[in-house]
């Protein structure tokens, strides 16, 4: 049990934690959410043993391995399947005393210890999660350096997740997936075998994966039962108690307080007058629940509507080198008012249409037709980087509006959410959700026509992308989104489309069948796709493929030797004459252990035999 004893955290001065206390049961599945800034990550590292707690404990199993997501993404020459196995530090310690071990009982307990962590379904358990995560089979025997940093910080998550810590703790881990992995971390959640807690603000991921829901509000923490659609009528419930016990506790003293003024001159009254007194000060205030509000977003309505189609694209191909687009045969319509998501993995080609609809990127064949006059907002989670660390949001405003004078400029900057002191704040001390309101802000600071959101969530916490959805309800232009939150595209959506196999089509589809649609291709063998993780760029030529198989061969290789030298020591220990009756139960587990190796032998082979016949036909 993971058992949190009245624990107070104070970081540079300001008290995040104070006095709580709370018991996570083993097994337990924790969505834990409150206002960003408010000491989430902070406990985390509390629980993780980096930061010491002003006072208080924090107390696990003794024999609890606790896994998060590195800070750090992997890089270097290893392929991914090989950073994702060495996770599970028990099982590749093991494996390297195999190659060395001279000793049969030491052989004998390597190898009954493999069988107990289920050492041989490892490669296979550790290409599952790679595929749900995106990773196609070439993909995984690709060098973690090939990769951009977004893409190796979910070889990152894999790794964690495959390693099946006893108690699992991810601080926002759908920041680096799209929708697709998002949909299939979720699904793996709800199926985690041991304790997890995920600090999120994704609400379908806390209604879906999660069985309890830890608040921190106010310094408190406070455990409720349930997912997070159960904790919003939880605490709707409680407001009202407390908000119906406050009224009733000033009633009460009132009534006390006005028997006190009136009788307390009198001699005769004197006594119970000074009764009421402390009764008045053991009537201990009801702290009320105070819903913090959050500041809400608007968009300015363009100037005029513009008369539809705003976008035409005919037959149009777009990429990066005209010999070989990112997709083809693009044709599609966007009017005044749509609503557009757009699904399909990263590396498809998402990022590309929406340059091509922005005008960022002219396409190489076939008509883009634009409205005369119509203005475009672009908003990328990369573009937070741009913002001037040294202007605060005041600096930006007035960049844009001139000569205009003072009191505009800072009416305008509390119209985006920066209003007094925060208008003066730098913008480098402002936190993630505070840039992207900025950066929102200034993106959409004339009024456009239509709206491109690339990934607007991630550093917007759960009320936030709330009035998110309700500011893209509200704007009478075009929107069309990138979003890995499920929430805010069922809220905002009328139309789906996917970028998926060189082209864009349109989904008749719902989310939750195009969920089903995503888990059933991840969870099986997924059709391998060539992709590029530093930009969207074209497949690669055919002589890549013809490396990539290589690799294949070779791992398959290597594989055979290593299980076949497994299989030789397993017999020897196996040969000793005492075996069978010294110890049958280790005797059961070798054979046991033997014939998982004869499996995975058979699989290496038959993996070499693919390899090896693939690669003779790219040679033809």
């Amino acid at each position: 049990m993971l058992s949190i004893t009245d624990l107070s955290i104070r970081l540079a001065g300001r008290l995040l934690i104070d006095n709580s206390s709370v018991q996570i049961t083993p097994g337990s599945r924790v969505g834990m959410v409150g206002r960003n800034g408010t000491g989430k990550s902070t406990l985390f590292k509390v629980i993780r043993g980096e930061l010491a707690a002003e006072h208080g404990s924090v107390t696990l199993p003794p024999r609890w391995r606790v896994g998060s997501l590195a800070q750090e993404a992997p890089n270097g020459p290893e392929s991914l399947i090989s950073v994702v196995l060495k996770a599970d530090l028990e099982r590749d310690a093991l494996l390297h005393e195999a190659e060395s071990a001279t000793d049969p009982h030491r052989i004998a307990e390597i190898q009954t210890r493999l069988v107990d962590i289920d050492a041989h379904s490892a490669p296979a358990r550790a290409a599952a999660i790679l595929s749900g995560l995106g990773f196609s089979a070439a993909d995984q025997l690709r060098p973690c350096a090939e990769f951009s940093g977004g893409w190796r910080m979910r070889v990152a998550l894999a790794a964690t997740l495959f390693a099946a810590p006893d108690l699992l703790l991810l601080d926002e881990p759908t920041n680096y997936l799209d929708l697709e992995g998002t949909l299939w971390l979720e699904d793996h959640l709800a199926h985690y075998p041991r304790t997890v807690i995920v600090i999120s603000h994704d609400r379908d991921l806390l209604d879906s994966s999660v069985d309890q829901i830890l608040h921190l509000e106010r310094g408190k923490l406070t455990l409720y039962k349930g997912t997070y659609s159960s904790f919003e009528e939880q605490r709707a419930a409680r407001e009202l108690l407390d908000a119906k016990a406050v009224k009733r506790q000033e009633a009460e003293r009132a009534r006390l307080q006005a028997f006190v003024d009136r009788f307390k001159a009198k001699a005769s009254k004197a006594r119970q007058a000074q009764s009421r007194v402390k009764m008045l000060e053991r009537l201990k205030p009801i702290t009320a629940l105070v819903t913090e509000d959050v500041r809400e977003i608007t968009f300015p309505a363009p100037e005029k509507i513009l008369s539809p189609p705003i976008i035409a694209v005919d037959n149009a191909s777009v990429g990066y080198d005209p010999a070989t687009p990112v997709l083809s045969r693009v044709t599609l319509r966007i009017d005044n008012d749509d609503r557009i998501a757009l699904l399909g993995a990263n590396g498809n080609g998402k990022s590309t249409l929406v340059k091509l609809l922005a005008a960022r990127l002219a396409p190489f064949s076939g008509k883009v037709t634009r409205a005369d006059k119509l203005s475009i907002a672009y908003f990328a989670q990369h573009q937070l980087d741009e913002l001037n660390e040294d202007a605060s949001a005041y600096d930006h405003v007035r960049k844009l509006m001139g000569d205009a004078p003072e009191a505009k400029v800072r009416a305008r900057a509390g119209a985006i959410g920066f209003s007094g002191k925060a208008a003066d704040t730098k913008a480098g001390k402002l936190s993630g959700g505070e840039k992207a309101r900025l950066l929102l802000g200034l993106a959409t600071f004339f009024g456009p026509n239509m709206i491109i959101l690339d990934e607007p969530t991630n550093h917007l916490d759960i009320d936030s992308r709330a009035a998110l959805a309700e500011a893209i309800n509200e704007f009478p232009g075009a929107i069309i989104m990138v979003s890995h939150d499920r929430y805010l595209i069922e809220a905002c959506a009328d139309q789906l489309w996917i970028v998926a196999d060189r082209t864009v089509t349109n989904y008749d589809g719902d989310l939750d069948e195009y969920r089903r649609l995503v888990l059933s291709s991840r969870n099986g063998e997924p059709a391998p796709r060539e992709r590029s993780m530093a930009s969207e760029k074209p497949q690669r030529p055919k002589s890549d493929n013809r490396g990539s198989l290589k690799k294949r061969i070779a791992e398959a290789e290597s594989e055979i030797a290593r299980v076949s030298d497994i299989i030789a020591k397993i017999d020897t220990a196996l040969a000793l004459p005492d075996i069978f009756t010294r110890d049958p139960r280790q005797a059961a587990q070798l054979s046991k252990a033997r014939a998982n190796a004869a499996d995975a032998l058979a699989r290496a082979e038959e993996q070499w035999l693919e390899a090896s016949a693939q690669f003779d036909q790219a040679a033809n």
